[in-house]
């Protein structure tokens, strides 16, 4: 039997996807502090989620994947709805109203590493020793970064908090991740759960927005439902098939560059509508962050990058 060889990351079946989902990711971040401009953060979760989950069922049958799951199917599929398109987006909303878009992407960069320590701790996988230097180099560039932002306090000035909230989204998300690569979620079309698990979060938003916000506001803005379009719409179900065609096409370590590209579309973003300014201390910062983040990347198991991209789950 011939194996086949992964086609070129410069192809264009792969460097189109690849640059795409990457673009697309990075421009959610500045989107979203649009949204949480003229509504409470968690009313534009939900408002996001009630868009999506529909699109995201539709995709998963006209893929022809099957949406009929078994009771520990469904139980996992809550578990992974409430961790991701609840607690990871509620906490990355509300961390967005205290520290600028760019940082909050730099950090959720880092994801990998929570990823690494969860899959060790819960399915036993090990890590290399390259991935743990790539990813102290990551964190001291991020710690840059958050230097520079606590001097500046932006927004509100309350930067702990943001900080502290960016931290509980990504161990959220990284939560979600990890438990959805166990043997029940492995029997699962992927587009499936993730529509189910959408589904659920969307329930817990909506319950979540009404206890802590009050009555759901209806803003009378063509720009906010143009961002809820475009965040339901193109960051979360556009970019999921060409995500996961990208695995199959060219494995799931190379296909987690893309968060690279991700990070460097979100700060400049950030500086060109947030107004963030570079200094040497957070060039530096910059810099170790993307350079640890490859190193990390390069050196991982791949079985270990599988758990990570599993959840496939930008902002």
């Amino acid at each position: 039997m011939t194996t086949l060889a992964a086609p070129s990351m410069l192809s264009p079946r792969v460097l189109i996807p690849f640059m795409l989902t990457g673009t697309i990711w990075g421009s959610t971040w500045f989107v979203i502090t649009g949204q949480i401009d003229v509504v409470p953060a968690a009313w534009s979760v939900f408002y996001r989620f009630a868009l999506a989950t529909p699109a995201l069922f539709l995709v998963a049958l006209l893929m022809g994947r099957r949406l009929r799951l078994t009771r520990p199917e469904q139980m996992l599929a809550i578990g992974v709805g409430i961790a991701q398109f609840s607690g990871n987006f509620l906490f990355v909303y509300h961390a967005e109203l205290h520290i600028t878009s760019g940082i909050v992407a730099v950090m959720f960069a880092l994801l990998m590493v929570p990823n690494a320590l969860f899959a060790r701790a819960f399915i036993g996988e090990r890590v290399q020793g390259g991935f743990i230097g790539g990813s102290m180099v990551a964190i001291a560039g991020v710690a840059l970064l958050l230097v520079h932002e606590w001097r500046a306090a932006p927004l509100d000035g309350n930067v702990g908090l943001g900080i502290v909230l960016a931290i509980g989204g990504m161990l959220a998300a990284s939560i979600a991740n990890v438990v959805q690569a166990n043997p029940t979620g492995r029997g699962v079309p992927m587009v499936s759960l993730l529509a189910w698990a959408m589904l659920y979060g969307t329930i817990f938003d909506l319950g979540f927005a009404a206890v802590t916000a009050g009555p759901p506001p209806i803003p009378d803005k063509w720009q906010f439902w143009a961002g809820t379009a475009y965040l339901a719409l193109i960051g979360s179900v556009v970019t999921f098939p060409l995500h996961y065609n990208l695995v199959r096409e060219i494995g799931a370590g190379r296909t987690a560059y893309n968060g690279i590209v991700t990070v460097c579309v979100a700060m400049l973003l950030s500086t060109a509508f947030e107004g963030y300014r570079w200094t040497p201390l957070t060039a530096s910062g910059a810099a170790l962050a993307l350079l640890g983040m490859a190193l990390a990347l390069r050196a991982r198991r791949v079985k270990a990058v599988q758990v990570q991209q599993g959840g496939a789950l930008r902002r």
